[in-house]
């Protein structure tokens, strides 16, 4: 029997659009199997809700124009090919467009909360990178976290977004996660792949040893590292019961991903990155991934935003590959 989920949202979805090559499940590409509803019979494929948000990275004082990376993530998987049909669904965005970053974060959790109740794992699709404190929300209050779930948290990124600022900001969410987990008797599974030593103070790196964070520098994840790379995605799976996946896109080479807030000298390969995405989404576990700090008024070509939904295809085709119970 189905159950119906209702998804608070501020914005409805819009319909995908894309290319149509002809009938059939042989022409399929994304835009043809997204339903844009605010609710309904779950579980999906595939979820996706929109976090519209700008506050955070102005808060943190850098390059603005991310509100508007929902929109171009959609049109940039929209008409990716796929390999076998499945069921999507959009379900709107959450907007923060009157600088209470709060208040979005908290509806944020709702919407993700109802996806992940609904046994679909969840794609939000970002806004700066404060969107990963609104997505844990939403994981923090989910059946499987209630149940006694274990939640273990890896940040692809070139920071560790640990800063102890007067108000939250794009560089405070995993911060705002270990304090929130401490108050509820719990210590947060906090694990950075990427993390650049020129983009992070040495009170950062302080601030992640005090909380026992694992991490993976990017000088220590290039093509020829594959194998640590493996063995530290692996922990990462074995670690927790639910998985939340935050992708900060600037994780990624600046040539690859110029359109973010702050493009990376260094950066992961895409194609390590890919990996480590692919191995996440075939855990089976239930899964939520967010994806940060698209500006696509930075973006050259598009690139960030076809790394961005790239990164996103593959995880959900991973995912529905994957054998055993859907999560």
């Amino acid at each position: 029997m189905s159950t119906s989920y209702a998804v608070p949202v501020d914005a409805a979805a819009q319909r995908w659009h894309g290319r149509d090559d002809g009938p059939g499940e042989a022409h399929l590409r994304w835009h043809h199997v997204v339903a844009a509803d605010s609710g309904g019979p779950g579980p999906w494929d595939a979820t996706f809700v929109g976090f519209r948000s700008d506050e955070g990275v102005r808060r943190n004082k850098g390059r603005q124009g991310a509100a508007n990376g929902p929109a171009e993530l959609r049109a940039a998987l929209a008409p990716m090919a796929l390999p076998a049909s499945l069921t999507a669904l959009d379900a709107g965005d959450v907007e923060v467009a009157d600088g209470d970053l709060e208040s979005g974060h908290r509806r944020l959790g709702e919407a993700v909360a109802a996806l992940l109740d609904s046994g679909s794992p969840v794609i939000v699709l970002g806004g700066g990178h404060e969107v990963a404190y609104g997505t844990y929300l939403g994981v923090r209050e989910s059946a499987a976290m209630r149940s006694g779930g274990r939640l273990a948290v890896l940040n692809l990124d070139a920071h560790f977004d640990l800063r102890d600022d007067v108000r939250p900001s794009s560089g405070t969410p995993f911060l705002q996660m270990a304090r929130s987990e401490e108050e509820h008797g719990r210590r947060l599974n906090y694990q950075v792949l990427g993390v650049s030593q020129p983009s992070n103070t040495e009170h950062l790196f302080r601030t992640a040893d005090s909380l026992g964070v694992r991490y993976l520098p990017d000088t220590e994840c290039g093509l020829l590292n594959v194998a640590a790379v493996d063995a530290f995605t692996d922990a990462f799976v074995d670690s927790g019961d639910v998985l939340h996946l935050s992708i900060d896109l600037d994780v990624l080479p600046a040539a690859v991903a110029p359109g973010v807030s702050a493009p990376a000298a260094h950066g992961v390969p895409m194609e390590i990155v890919e990996r480590v995405c692919a191995k996440v989404a075939a855990s089976g576990k239930p899964l939520v991934v967010d994806v940060a700090e698209l500006n696509p008024d930075l973006d050259v070509d598009h690139r960030t935003a076809r790394a961005g939904a790239r990164l996103v295809h593959r995880i959900l085709t991973e995912r529905h590959a994957a054998p055993g119970p859907a999560a």
